[in-house]
């Protein structure tokens, strides 16, 4: 079972935008072959958010993340968790083998989901995101794949160092990827590994 949280951009109410990266991947003959799995794309309220993070904007067309370490989730993230607690009792979802991911703002909601459901997820990947590095300990436990291009100019790759050396710290073995010359897109990268899904569905809830 695999949920894909999309970025800003894909909000909405049509049902439709949150494929437009990542479904291709997903819907192709071959995956659905090799990885037989029920795949879910949610879609966040265009005037809602994954994770509780603010934004300032700065001089120059830079962004300011201020990571949220606590307090109730946003409303799409509240959303988000009533239906992973709907779709978890249906009898044909592995409970060992649950996964997350998601590129930007689902990114950071990866993050947010395993902190507040850390017992549910076994797996997961997050590209173009960031955190808090005081929640890593909540999900330390957690294999996770952290994607992020070192050009981005909409989330600093900073983000994903820090939760990487903050992981690290914790005697956490995260795998991560950093493309020297990737902006934002650094998804087109990330879902080009070959080792990626590979990866994701060999881990299993101990």
């Amino acid at each position: 079972m695999l949920f894909f949280l999309h970025g800003a951009g894909e909000r909405g109410n049509d049902n439709a935008k949150q494929l437009t990266h990542g479904s291709s991947l997903f819907l192709a003959d071959s995956v659905r072959k090799a990885f037989p799995a029920i795949v879910v794309f949610p879609q966040c309220p265009a005037d809602s958010y994954w994770s509780n993070v603010n934004i300032r904007s700065l001089e120059g067309g830079r962004r300011e993340f201020q990571f949220g370490t606590g307090g109730k989730p946003s409303t799409a993230m509240g959303l988000f968790l009533r239906l992973v607690k709907q779709v978890l009792k249906d009898e044909a979802v592995d409970k060992q083998r649950v996964y997350i991911g998601g590129l930007s703002m689902g990114a950071m909601g990866t993050f947010e989901a395993l902190r507040r459901q850390p017992k549910v997820f076994a797996g997961a990947f997050a590209i173009c995101g960031g955190d808090h590095t005081s929640n890593v300990k909540k999900y330390a436990h957690v294999p996770l794949w952290i994607f992020h291009g070192e050009k981005d100019d909409v989330v600093p790759s900073t983000h994903s160092h820090a939760l990487v050396a903050e992981l690290k710290r914790l005697g956490a073995r995260p795998r991560f990827t950093f493309y020297p010359e990737a902006n934002h897109n650094s998804w087109d990268n990330a879902f080009a590994e070959a080792e990626l899904l590979p990866w994701l569905f060999r881990q299993q809830k101990k």
